[in-house]
């Protein structure tokens, strides 16, 4: 019998991969399986068990990596401050008086949130419980009411800081505070665009999103005033790490002291629930941990395979245009959103198309192409927690709101998801979107 070339290995790889994910294995476990066993076939198992030995700590030692449970921490105390209610009831009282104006108080409340949590489970999952009711309660329709929450959901990836982004960065080697920097405008682009569809949807169907009371100057001057904690802790934070005052690490270590305090004065908690925090800190922790150890095992595998390198090749000796390659790959990521949670596809995919990316020539320096490739990447995965079957957003959504079958959901997330195509159109035909920022807090 023949024996299998690297190529083909990397292809059953992928295939078990898949299949393991077909059957509802957890994709942490399923990297970890495929890759265990793709490296003890090629390598053998002294090979197998040292790279075990030393690749955990090596990993998990990482100072950069330190930040994400710190932003987990963060957005946990956040949530027991009760900063999601603040939040969207300041945003209700300037916007709620227009048609639509709840549904784009929700929107602009998740992008709030999402940047103090970093989550978008999170983002989604609080400010479901917050602003379902009030959606109710101006009869709104099912789709839009659960389709707004769930794409502005995913805002709490895209808006710094970002969990996501931040692996991602490692990934690359890139500079997370720079990453911070670029997904700012393209952060504020995503929900004004999301607001943006809500007024052309109540404009064509106007009975989904009535007009509600307008709020008086001095309900306005007091939601501004609940929120001022939220504004602090953000400007200081994202302030910090914009400057080079302070690291990402640094900062999220601020800004979990900061919501912190702000749980303890003015949500009331107490012992249990700052052990709650830890412990649910610690959930998530572990399970993101999890994934990386897997993705590492699989992605050591594929580099036993030369498959990553054989792509890279390929490509650069293809003759495509390099806007076409990067077409191609926001494809593959719509259709592995399909299946696959955000985290898990970075993980998965970065590994494998950094190496082609940075082999193609853009007309930019490798650190601004890191920046653009790592937004484009960031916005397209966004799109699969919003996306069937898997969803997440939606499936979160969906179980807060009974009354509203998930069709109905799905149908709502739409025209979201077209804006969420068009923006990406318009960042890779204009890459200064994500650049701008980074270059003019670079001037000394």
């Amino acid at each position: 019998m023949p024996e299998l070339t690297g190529l083909e290995f990397g292809i059953i790889g992928f295939v078990a991969l898949m299949g393991l994910l077909a059957i509802r294995i957890p994709i942490g476990v399923a990297m970890l399986a495929v890759g265990m066993l793709g490296y003890l076939s090629i390598a053998g198992p002294t090979a197998l068990m040292s790279y075990l030995k030393t690749d955990a700590y090596w990993r998990f030692s990482t100072f950069d990596l330190s930040v994400a449970p710190l932003f987990i921490m963060m957005g946990q105390f956040a949530a027991k401050a009760g900063l999601s209610q603040a939040l969207f009831t300041a945003a209700h009282r300037f916007l709620g008086h227009f048609r639509g104006g709840v549904a784009m108080a929700a929107v602009g409340g998740c992008a709030g949130f999402g940047a103090i949590s970093g989550s978008s489970l999170a983002t989604a999952a609080i400010m479901g419980q917050v602003a379902l009711p009030e959606l109710k309660r101006f009869n709104y329709s099912g789709s839009l009411a659960t389709g707004c929450l769930a794409a502005g959901g995913t805002l709490g990836i895209l808006i710094p800081p970002s969990l996501i982004l931040i692996i991602y960065a490692i990934l690359v080697e890139a500079n997370i505070a720079t990453l911070f920097q670029a997904a700012l405008i393209p952060g504020i682009l995503a929900a004004l665009g999301y607001m943006l569809v809500i007024a052309i949807v109540v404009r064509i169907f106007p009975d989904s999103g009535p007009a509600a009371p307008k709020a008086s100057r001095a309900e306005r001057w007091k939601a501004l005033m609940d929120i001022w904690a939220v504004l602090l802790i953000f400007i200081l934070v994202m302030g910090g790490i914009y400057s080079g005052i302070f690291t990402p690490t640094e900062g999220a270590g601020i800004g979990c002291v900061g919501t912190f305090l702000i749980a303890i004065t003015r949500g009331g908690m107490r012992l249990s629930g700052v052990v709650d925090v830890f412990l649910g800190t610690a959930a998530t922790t572990g399970l993101i941990f999890l994934i990386i150890l897997g993705a590492s095992l699989f992605n050591a595998f594929l580099g036993f395979t030369e498959l990553p390198n054989d792509l890279a090749e390929y490509f650069k000796n293809s003759g495509l245009p390099p806007v076409t390659v990067i077409v191609m790959m926001v494809v593959i990521y719509i259709l592995l959103g399909f299946i696959m949670d955000s985290l898990s596809m970075i993980l998965l995919t970065v590994p494998i198309f950094w190496p082609i990316i940075a082999g193609l020539d853009f007309g930019m320096s490798v650190d601004d192409v890191k920046l653009w490739f790592g937004i484009i990447t960031l916005i397209v995965v966004e799109v699969g927690l919003i996306t069937p079957p898997v969803g997440l957003n939606v499936f979160v959504i969906s179980s807060m709101a009974k009354d509203v079958p998930m069709i109905e959901t799905f149908k709502g997330v739409i025209p979201f998801f077209m804006s969420d195509l068009v923006r990406v159109v318009i960042i890779i035909a204009l890459p200064s979107i994500t650049l701008i920022l980074p270059r003019l807090l670079a001037v000394e």
